[in-house]
């Protein structure tokens, strides 16, 4: 699938890509240039799939599909109607909504597979990266924080949470934290590297 890793973080985000996880090929993180408080949008990016935007401004809206994409979504449609528990059908629909920016459309999928297996860190990264770009600003910090108690070593949630206190809600200390746990959870993930790059940047 096309996104291996992203949530779009627009206005004002203190820099770089959240990070996430891929259902299908597993994890994979973007990159990202440090960018000082209050400029131009950047993108996050996700857990479990999603496409990955370019590094830059937020997506205007939604995207009209491939012919490859809108056959995947058709699939999951039927998969779904067929058996509304199935929960890889839901995720996989989420995905597919997240590459083209239906973000509430994939809100929504991600919803169903949450209501099958509540405690998915992935499912609940990906779809708070949606709630971002909802600019549902409260609920996204919601879902990384309920991923990252579910599972304390989940860097991409954590990641994430410091993109959304810094860049949409005007917390850089809670960004900093933030962080600094994923710089001291997996110091030399690509994660840490950005974070070390967005911390010097909140600091400017």
């Amino acid at each position: 699938m096309d996104r291996n890793l992203i949530f779009a973080l627009a206005g004002g985000l203190v820099a770089g890509f959240l990070a996430g996880y891929a259902v299908a090929g597993g994890f994979s993180s973007p990159e990202a240039t440090p960018v000082p408080m209050n400029a131009a949008p950047v993108a996050l990016a996700p857990s479990l799939g999603g496409g990955m935007p370019t590094a830059g401004a937020m997506p205007s809206g939604p995207t009209l599909p491939t012919a490859e994409a809108q056959a995947r979504i058709s699939r999951a449609e039927a998969a779904v109607l067929a058996d509304p528990k199935n929960h890889d059908a839901w995720i996989s629909l989420g995905n597919d909504y997240f590459d083209i920016h239906q973000a509430q459309k994939s809100v929504d999928a991600y919803s169903k597979a949450l209501a099958i297996q509540p405690n998915d860190p992935n499912v609940l990264t990906d779809q708070g990266v949606m709630y971002r770009e909802l600019r549902k600003f409260d609920q996204a910090v919601a879902n990384f924080q309920k991923a990252s108690k579910l599972d304390p070593t989940h860097v991409q949630s954590l990641f994430n949470l410091g993109v959304v206190y810094s860049s949409d809600l005007n917390k850089p200390d809670e960004a900093a934290k933030a962080w600094n746990r994923v710089i001291t959870l997996a110091p030399n993930s690509e994660q840490a590297g950005q974070a070390r790059q967005m911390l010097s940047a909140l600091v400017k």
